[in-house]
């Protein structure tokens, strides 16, 4: 089995120990991130009703458009801009509070990054 096969897997089993816990309401939605090795996705669950309410990812957004004042670069950048979108589209909607849900992932680098962007948007966790 190769390694990479092997942390994946343990990586569905720590998602799963954590979706036990927590789950998206009409109140909270959940914030639920996957995270591939070139891209990033983000959206935002209602679990009651089963339904996605709003996306997001790295491939909507232009990487190109570089801001001040933020210390990110590369896919780190693109994670931040995505969360920001994401916090756009959450206060477009009505959304001011979510559930984070990291999907097993450490949070650190690109989750982190997400999660400060949407922090930064305006909805909080």
């Amino acid at each position: 089995m190769s390694s990479k096969k092997y942390s994946n897997n343990k990586r569905i089993v720590r998602h799963l120990r954590l979706r036990k816990k927590i789950s998206g309401t009409s109140f909270a939605p959940r914030l639920a991130v996957f995270r591939s090795n070139r891209k990033i996705y983000a959206q935002v669950i209602n679990d009651d009703q089963n339904k996605t309410l709003i996306s997001s990812s790295s491939l909507e957004i232009n990487s190109k458009n570089k801001q001040d004042n933020v210390d990110y670069a590369g896919k780190c950048f693109e994670a931040y801009q995505v969360g920001v979108s994401l916090a756009e589209k959450c206060n477009k909607s009505g959304i001011s509070k979510l559930v984070f849900d990291r999907g097993g992932y450490k949070f650190h680098g690109r989750i982190k990054a997400l999660a400060e962007g949407v922090r930064k948007g305006g909805v909080s966790f």
